[in-house]
């Protein structure tokens, strides 16, 4: 109930775990298929093979912890990648190339030609230009719900609730990010999110998980053949911009929500 990232997750279940075992038994599930599953996933992803595996090993934990099932598959299963500190930051002439790609996503009722239009939606494209425009994180940026929003005042307040610190969080909207966002809400029509998911039949209004565009901005990647990259990459990306430009590092801290740590966090 508590965990932000839910709606991912979910992702990770429906795309990779549900095709798989979906019509098992839980308990048919054997140490085996975790293995063959995340090996077929590492494939293309490793990172998202650790991810699937952290879910996976969640949920049968919690089924152990409730006597559901006898014991967990997931027990000593290794994760297939190795996680590294990253430090990638896009230079200029691949932000414009990114840029570029991003506003041309195929127009609406023309049909799909690879390598024609940019393999994403319209809205997936807005979402990680206004990630580059303020710098926030991901999945702050693709659950934002008009309610966070005053255009005319240009803030964005993320609620504490959705930050990674809990604390809220003012962004300002430049007149790019406002721009971004008036053409969202065009594209949302009457959601209660910037960038909603789609809507089936009996189920909710919802955002679009964080995963979906960060699966369509790898595919727009290999299309441009630049060098891999992740959504949040263009979060570190426009904060070495900001301070490249000069903007005091204490200002860039704020605006990326990191929290201060010691004595002085406290009174100041």
């Amino acid at each position: 109930r508590k965990k932000r990232s839910w709606a991912t997750d979910e992702s990770y279940l429906r795309r990779f775990v549900v095709p798989a075992w979906g019509d098992m038994l839980a308990q048919e599930v054997t140490r085996r298929m975790v293995i063959d599953l995340l090996d077929r996933i590492a494939t293309e992803t490793p990172t998202t093979a650790n991810r699937v595996l952290a879910v996976v090993r969640k949920m049968f934990n919690f089924a152990l912890s409730r006597d559901m099932v006898p014991h967990s598959p997931c027990h000593q299963v290794d994760a297939p990648a190795d996680e590294t500190q990253k430090d990638r930051v896009l230079s200029g002439d691949e932000i414009k190339t990114l840029w570029h790609a991003l506003g041309n996503t195929r127009p609406p009722k023309e049909s799909y030609e690879k390598g024609k239009w940019t393999p994403m939606s319209e809205g997936s494209a807005i979402a990680l230009k206004l990630q580059l425009a303020t710098a926030q994180r991901i999945g702050e940026v693709t659950g934002m719900p008009w309610s966070e929003v005053d255009l005319a005042g240009g803030w964005w307040t993320i609620a504490g609730e959705r930050s990674k610190n809990g604390l809220p969080h003012r962004v300002p909207l430049s007149k790019l990010a406002r721009t971004l966002l008036e053409r969202a809400r065009v594209l949302g029509k009457d959601s209660a999110y910037v960038f909603p998911a789609r809507t089936r039949e009996g189920r909710p209004d919802a955002p679009i998980p964080y995963g979906v565009v960060d699966y369509a901005l790898r595919r727009t990647r290999e299309q441009l053949e630049l060098a891999p990259f992740t959504p949040h990459d263009l979060r570190r990306t426009a904060a070495s911009c900001m301070t490249g430009a000069g903007v005091p590092r204490l200002v860039v801290q704020k605006i990326l929500n990191h929290a201060e740590r010691g004595i002085t966090a406290v009174y100041d």
